[in-house]
């Protein structure tokens, strides 16, 4: 197997048209993190962005988009910020992981949402669900899944749609606008929540919120971001901005208004964003990895991501098993335990509120 190093804006359209082609509905690369639209925008934003294009003589067998970091570490594109990664290949490719690093000028390849049946992934590397909503059935079919298996979920968020617009007005959903203002507004309510509740703002950087910027104003058949706003009396209440292909869409960054907390805003959006998106031609709204209260009462099932590294004997690597490892270890044993996960929460959300008091 031959590799070649390229920078995302090089790839020609015969490169890319390969790419998409080898993304087929209902496979695992059926992910707009995955699409090359997502790793060509995120090279305008990030110079540490490469493609390794995989070639078995004249054809093309795989894409490995990465970035580069110093000492030869290499992370997904776009790190920290997406939930599906790895290569894009023919099935049943044969490779040597090592090989491939190395032939990508890596020590490490580090990863935490990395697809399932990726040549990449060794049986010691842990296994995480992603909770997804099936939608191929249509709408209807999700709402009947909801009404036997959420409890009273279902019922009690239709119950709270029908309060909002009964005591602040109607209610009205805008999927897919192209529109930058309530993309702002967004933005800052996600903002105020990383605040509240401990997290790092990721929205301080301004080279994610360009990014975000530019895949809102991405549009094909085959990738576009999706911006989608639930308002009442013409007052927005709660959004979210992702990104899709034509069959998927992925849930990126949900949130709302905290001044209607009571009415359960992110509930009511989630069902109308699942009803347009149905209607769309969505079949798979793929919500994440990660332990939330919403995703249990919404999801129809989970796929599996893993999260590890792969890693050639050196120095470079040596260091980043030391810095690394050991933490990501101690996270996924608080991850893994209700009670130090709801300590931790609780200490997170404590800091946030100490935060936002001393920054004024």
């Amino acid at each position: 197997m031959r590799v070649t190093l390229a920078l995302p804006r090089e790839l020609g359209e015969p490169e890319i048209d390969r790419w998409r082609s080898l993304q087929e509905p209902g496979t695992v690369f059926d992910n707009p993190f995955l699409s090359p639209e997502f790793t060509i925008t995120v090279g305008e934003v990030r110079d540490v962005v490469r493609v390794a294009v995989l070639h078995d003589g004249p054809e093309i067998v795989g894409f490995f988009p990465f970035e580069r970091h110093p000492l030869g570490i290499g992370k997904p594109v776009a790190a920290g910020l997406t939930d599906a990664q790895g290569i894009v290949h023919v099935k049943d490719l044969d490779l040597d992981p090592r090989r491939l690093i190395r032939d990508c000028g890596l020590s490490v390849y580090e990863f935490d949402h990395l697809v399932a049946g990726q040549p990449l992934l060794e049986s010691r590397h842990e296994r995480h669900p992603s909770p997804i909503i099936d939608l191929s059935d249509g709408y209807d079919h999700y709402t009947e899944f909801l009404r036997q298996h959420s409890g009273k979920t279902y019922k009690s968020t239709l119950a709270k749609a029908r309060k909002l617009e009964r005591e602040v007005g109607k209610i009205r959903h805008d999927y897919a606008s192209a529109d930058m203002a309530p993309l702002r507004t967004l933005l800052g309510w996600k903002t105020d929540q990383y605040r509240r509740t401990g997290r790092t703002d990721r929205f301080s950087h301004r080279w994610i919120v360009e990014l975000v910027e530019r895949l809102l104003a991405t549009r094909s058949e085959s990738f576009a971001g999706v911006l989608d706003m639930v308002y009442a009396d013409d007052q927005p209440v709660a959004g979210h901005f992702g990104l899709r292909t034509g069959t998927t869409l992925v849930g990126w960054f949900p949130a709302y208004d905290p001044r209607f907390a009571k009415y359960s805003p992110g509930l009511i959006h989630h069902l109308a964003m699942a009803e347009r998106a149905a209607e769309a031609g969505i079949r798979v709204i793929d919500m994440g990895r990660g332990q939330k209260e919403y995703k249990d009462k919404l999801k129809t099932g989970e796929l599996q991501v893993a999260e590890g590294r792969v890693a050639r004997v050196g120095a470079a690597a040596g260091l980043h098993w030391m810095v690394r490892v050991p933490a990501r270890k101690t996270r996924a044993t608080v991850m893994a335990n209700p009670i130090l996960l709801k300590t931790a929460d609780k200490a997170l959300k404590t800091y946030g509120k100490l935060r936002t008091v001393l920054q004024g």
